[in-house]
């Protein structure tokens, strides 16, 4: 286990949650983050790239909230709003995402937020005993169970994919 290097991995510890973080090597060129998680992770063929998650913060009308979702899937706005109980939702401004979460755009992680934001989460995470999301660092992600991902993030569980 590595010592608390980023929020995430503080909030996992501070409430004693298993949880293993895994380092791959980020390209400073590459902006499709999660795509280079699943390339990185999935290469020895223990983890799924459906297992691999992404955090994304999006607009709803009373403020911001956060949709976790699979790496290969795609975010169905209009399932995410229904699910936080809003009429719609778009995706957040990278500045305001930076800002209210202290992370910057590719390493977001539900997890250790500046402020807890309204979270939900796919409910293909339900299939799969560990998942994998954003230690809160470009290249590095963290392994729980989906079961905490989901209490300790206080998440709706829905289909949000597109």
């Amino acid at each position: 286990m590595v010592a608390a290097a980023t929020p995430a991995i503080a909030a996992l510890v501070k409430v004693g949650v298993p949880h293993e973080v895994l380092k791959f090597g980020h390209d400073r060129r590459e902006d499709s983050f999660g795509a280079e998680a699943v390339n990185a992770l999935t290469q020895d063929g223990g983890i799924a790239a459906e297992q691999i998650f992404k955090t994304l913060v999006i607009a709803v009308p009373d403020g911001l909230a956060v949709a976790v979702v699979p790496v290969p899937a795609r975010l169905s706005l209009k399932a995410a709003a229904a699910a936080l109980g809003v009429t719609k939702a778009g995706m957040a401004e990278p500045a305001v995402v930076q800002r209210v979460t202290g992370y910057v755009v590719g390493a977001v992680s539900p997890f250790g937020q500046r402020k807890p934001l309204p979270t939900v989460v796919d409910s293909s995470a339900l299939a799969w005993d560990r998942v994998y999301c954003s230690a809160g660092r470009r290249g590095w992600d963290v392994a729980v169970s989906s079961a905490d991902l989901i209490r300790l993030t206080g998440a709706v569980v829905a289909d949000i994919r597109a």
